[in-house]
């Protein structure tokens, strides 16, 4: 199955990210990212995606991004940028009939492994691991270059509409328990 449509937007209902990935076979693969998940996957996508941009250029980039950082992420942006400018962003998302949803519905991704591939590919092999479920279901994307820019501006946009990083990713731990002279708070 080839990808030929990719959706990532932000359900405020279900404060969580809808990803929907309509196939060649006219199907469609649902499933949601959380907040911790997202946020935990971003920055290891850059990471991986700057590491290997340098290794698409042959020998020409290779050695000027093994010597220097500042150089891979240049090129990681530079590719990036060509990319979004190239992709068609205005082609609404055209659902499949409701029938032909892999798995029967959104999955919740509990679990996500990274593995660069060859020529700049980007594997996501992802995992729903429920409690209340013993079953695991699993799905598999190689994200090719294009699709891999694509994915990632996508959910920097859904992770911006929810205001998720507006918001401290920890909360502030008290420095002293409060004393009966403290006026405490109350949240009704």
């Amino acid at each position: 199955m080839q990808v030929s449509q990719l959706s990532i937007g932000y359900q405020p209902e279900q404060d969580r990210i809808l990803a929907r990935v309509n196939t060649s076979e006219n199907k469609e693969l649902q499933f949601w990212v959380t907040r911790r998940l997202a946020l935990g996957l971003m920055p290891v996508m850059e990471r991986i995606q700057t590491e290997h941009a340098a290794l698409q250029g042959g020998l020409a980039t290779a050695h000027m991004a093994a010597a220097d950082p500042i150089a891979k992420k240049a090129i990681v942006d530079f590719q990036r940028t060509e990319t979004l400018r190239a992709a068609d962003f205005s082609t609404p998302y055209k659902a499949p009939p409701e029938n032909d949803a892999l798995f029967g519905g959104p999955l919740l991704v509990t679990d996500i492994n990274i593995a660069p591939l060859d020529g700049g590919r980007l594997r996501l092999n992802c995992t729903e691991k429920l409690p209340e479920n013993p079953q695991q279901r699993t799905f598999e994307l190689a994200l090719s270059t294009t699709l891999a820019h694509a994915f990632m501006h996508l959910l920097e946009q859904a992770v911006a509409k929810s205001l998720w990083l507006s918001f401290p990713q920890t909360a502030a731990v008290p420095s002293a328990l409060p004393t009966p002279e403290t006026k405490q708070g109350y949240l009704n």
